[in-house]
């Protein structure tokens, strides 16, 4: 196997939720308005961002435990085993979520935002512009 390095992050910030998420799944999760609360020292790298933007959001599964390389997606014996890297499921070997998400407001160091299917607590890893020349598949 290859080098094996770590790896050391330091959240920006965090997700804040008004209703406690535990029992919600990743659709009810996105239907519900979240806030991303950045390190106040960072509140001047949101200049650009507006409401109606779209933003991709890396964030950490905090509350993962293990994972497993073959699962059956959203734990539905129903569906068909697949590789870990062929599902969006939250135990993987490393824990990080992406998610694609609508700015609905910016005041300060909080964004306002709708579509994001981490819990409350969530580290914030990072915060893109959404670009559909880097985020769709690459075409020859």
């Amino acid at each position: 196997m290859g080098r094996r390095d770590l790896i050391d992050l330091t959240p920006i910030g965090y997700v804040e939720r008004d209703e406690r998420d535990a029992d919600l799944s990743g659709d009810e999760l996105r239907d519900r308005p979240a806030r991303i609360v950045l390190d106040p020292a960072l509140t001047d790298g949101l200049l650009g961002l507006e409401p109606g933007s779209d933003i991709v959001v890396l964030f950490y599964f905090h509350e993962s435990t293990g994972y497993d390389l073959q699962l059956h997606p959203r734990g539905d014996p129903s569906r068909p085993l697949r590789g870990v890297f062929a599902t969006r499921s939250q135990y993987r070997p490393n824990p990080v979520g992406l998610t694609v998400v609508r700015v609905q407001r910016v005041e300060g160091n909080v964004l306002e935002v709708v579509g994001l299917d981490a819990l409350d607590g969530s580290p914030v890893l990072d915060v893109k512009p959404h670009a559909s020349y880097f985020d769709a598949p690459y075409l020859e």
